[in-house]
């Protein structure tokens, strides 16, 4: 190769890795050309970036220079395959993300063609070409053996599983089903996402063998819906069937452990719910924890609004709290609540709607029933309250 040719790849080298734009659009068509890449969350947008960042030097230096993939370069290439294998992203969108990305670099190269001759195109083809095709080959047998790995060891997997969920690193609900087919497994549908923690002033790091030991006293013998365990710190958390919540605050309480319960997020939104869970542990009011009761939905959705950062729509939130209460035909049980609310207590409640003060009982009892908050408890009557203030 002569001098000038080098030069003048050299100084197109030089300008596309010093324009963002090119990063940028790769990045963007990958994000718009790649079903899979085009559902991740702006969390995993700058990993992407990053890669295409090292990608596009790393192909325009062995193009100036002639040269092959090295195996510092393979490593890497292994490395991310086997990163895309423990998040569930598949190994042929992952491979044509990097052939989209060749095709945008094709196209930056041509707009700058004026400055190149012949040579130069049949060598970035040639270049292009043989990359592609290397990495192909490491990146799906990495991708194969991590999958295997993955597979063998069961509860790690399903542990990487839940980690990834909580982190929102999966692209999509086909991604997450097509991972759990992997591993055989069916996760929980409609789940329960419990956050706990012992109760104390102290927050040591959670061993994984506690978070474990909750999830076993929380399985239900001869279940075939898979449930998982994972820690964050101080705290575990649980991924289990619906059903589980309704015992989780009787488990706990054994423990001496407090926790949040949401169960009514969908299972491309776990990250949504470990977040609302977590916060409300971080918020709530010590008299917000009874024993044998966990906070939910409801609690951690009051929490997030009065914290400024509402997860719902009011009406959503008053829907949670209230349940039933909404119906037209539970009209008597909204006006008791009312009632008692603003008067204080259940004789004056009942003197101000004309009824006998165990009659207003009564339709307390029939609201701790169907909404599972007690209106005489403070924590609860609060909730109640804010739900039936800001109820449409």
């Amino acid at each position: 190769m002569t001098s000038q040719p080098v030069a003048a790849r050299e100084h197109v080298r030089q300008e596309m890795v010093a324009d963002p734009r090119v990063v940028a659009a790769i990045v963007s068509a990958v994000h718009e050309q790649v079903p899979v890449y085009a559902a991740l969350d702006d969390s995993r947008l700058p990993e992407v970036r990053a890669i295409a960042a090292w990608g596009l030097e790393r192909l325009l230096h062995l193009w100036v220079t002639d040269g092959a993939l090295e195996p510092s370069d393979l490593r890497r290439f292994r490395g991310i395959a086997a990163a895309r294998a423990a998040d569930g992203r598949p190994v042929q969108a992952v491979l044509r993300a990097y052939r989209v990305a060749a095709t945008v670099l094709t196209d930056e190269i041509a707009v700058r063609a004026p400055r190149l001759a012949a040579a130069d195109a049949f060598a970035l083809a040639r270049m292009l070409l043989t990359a592609l095709d290397t990495l192909s080959e490491e990146m799906t047998t990495a991708y194969a053996a991590t999958d295997e790995d993955l597979a063998a060891d069961r509860d790690r997997a399903l542990r990487l599983l839940l980690d990834d969920l909580i982190a929102g690193r999966h692209a999509s609900v086909g991604a997450l089903s097509d991972r759990s087919a992997r591993l055989g497994v069916q996760l929980p549908d409609p789940y329960c996402l419990l956050v706990a923690e012992p109760v104390g002033a102290e927050r040591p790091d959670m061993a994984l063998d506690a978070a474990t030991g909750l999830l076993e006293a929380l399985a239900v013998p001869g279940d075939e819906v898979v449930s998982s365990a994972t820690v964050r710190g101080s705290r575990a958390v649980l991924l289990l069937p619906g059903a589980a919540a309704a015992r989780a605050g009787a488990v706990l309480g054994a423990r001496s452990w407090r926790g949040c319960a949401i169960t009514g997020e969908s299972l491309d939104r776990v990250a949504v719910a470990h977040r609302l869970a977590a916060d409300a542990l971080d918020t709530a009011p010590a008299h917000a924890h009874r024993p044998g009761r966990v906070l939910t939905d409801a609690d951690a959705h009051v929490l997030a609004l009065l914290g400024g950062h509402p997860a719902a729509a009011p009406d959503q939130v008053a829907r949670l709290v209230l349940g039933p209460l909404t119906d037209p035909g539970q009209r008597h049980l909204m006006e008791a609540l009312t009632a008692y609310i603003d008067a204080g207590s259940a004789s004056a409640a009942a003197r101000v709607l004309h009824l006998h003060a165990q009659s207003l009982r009564y339709r307390l009892r029939r609201i701790h029933a169907l909404t599972s908050r007690d209106p005489r408890d403070p924590w609860q009557r609060l909730t109640l309250d804010i739900a039936r203030t800001i109820r449409p």
